[in-house]
């Protein structure tokens, strides 16, 4: 399934035959975006064929779950990018992220994306032009190149608010109700901050050659746009290891707790433990079978015994009460 706009003429229109890309090409003052959305053989082929890609840039495409990176070939580039989608579970008690590998291949005069699944951050890109045709003009591959990539970046953010959210509801869980599930949802949201990590460190490494890079294909009017989505993913990146370091404290603040609380429990058994040995000893010493003991055979050598240990174990408790161990 594909996807293809033309810009010539001093207007956008659609391209419904692929073979009349090759005329379009063939145009200096033509500008061409072809969209491919889960791509099969004939149009890899395709691609290898009329525009001339590299059987690497195509293999790569092919096999996908690329690392973010730009690679340079003979009269274009290639890029890849990702798109984020982070959903929020039920309760806020965590969520699942995604994330859509985009490919890109840019040239002079025309922009080729392909894609596994859906991307919306594409169909706002392709509004975009479709609402300001003039600022995508011939020679403009690379501001092209930037709304797709501003557009995905952009949409980085609403992610990490809903991350944000999670991580403000397992800080109020902390305090109420913290349990396995919501420690679950601890390692699984830092699990998610760690591959969206992995997807914005290298793509912050790939806007900082394209702003510090002398590249052909692109204008030095556009060098100024991808600066502002390198200051973007800085941003992200900031965040995302802001958030690692909430959870971490997150997760130190539940271990505390839990530290206290065995503390607490470990006071009361101890307390506990002691009143039960002076009771004990009480009772081992009534307990010895000498024959001289004097009370051996007191008549009230019994409920002796039991309100001596009564009144050890109550000491015992009240001295306890007082220097708060109970």
């Amino acid at each position: 399934m594909y996807t293809a706009l033309a810009y010539g003429d001093g207007q956008l229109r659609a391209v419904s035959d692929l073979q009349e890309i090759a005329d379009l090409l063939a145009d200096p003052f033509a500008l061409v975006w072809l969209d491919l959305h889960n791509p099969d053989e004939h149009e890899l082929e395709m691609l290898a064929s009329e525009f001339g890609f590299h059987q690497l840039a195509i293999e790569d495409v092919r096999r996908g779950h690329q690392r973010p990176k730009v690679d340079e070939y003979e009269g274009y580039y290639f890029f890849v990018m990702y798109s984020v989608a982070y959903g929020v579970a039920k309760e806020g008690a965590g969520g699942e992220f995604q994330a859509n590998e985009v490919d890109i291949f840019m040239g002079k005069n025309y922009l080729v994306t392909a894609h596994r699944n859906p991307v919306r951050e594409l169909e706002e890109a392709i509004h975009r032009w479709e609402s300001y045709p003039e600022m995508v003009k011939a020679g403009r591959a690379g501001f092209l190149l930037y709304t797709i990539c501003d557009s995905i970046v952009d949409n980085y953010f609403p992610a990490m608010d809903r991350i944000e959210d999670v991580i403000d509801a397992l800080e109020e869980r902390v305090f109420v109700a913290f349990d396995q599930q919501s420690l679950g949802a601890v390692f699984a949201l830092r699990k998610d901050l760690l591959s969206f990590r992995k997807v914005v460190a290298p793509e912050r490494d790939v806007f900082s050659i394209l702003t510090r890079r002398d590249i052909p294909v692109l204008g030095s009017e556009d060098i100024v746009f991808f600066v502002d989505v390198h200051d973007h993913l800085l941003r992200v990146s900031d965040m995302i290891e802001t958030y690692r370091d909430l959870l971490a404290g997150v997760l130190d603040g539940y271990l505390s707790m839990t530290s206290n609380n065995l503390n607490e429990i470990m006071k009361v058994l101890t307390a506990g433990a002691i009143i039960l040995m002076g009771m004990s000893l009480i009772a081992a010493i009534y307990g010895m079978n000498f024959k001289n003991m004097p009370e051996l055979e007191w008549t009230l050598g019994y409920p002796w015994a039991f309100g001596l240990m009564a009144s050890v174990a109550a000491l015992l408790f009240i001295y306890f009460r007082r220097r708060r161990w109970l």
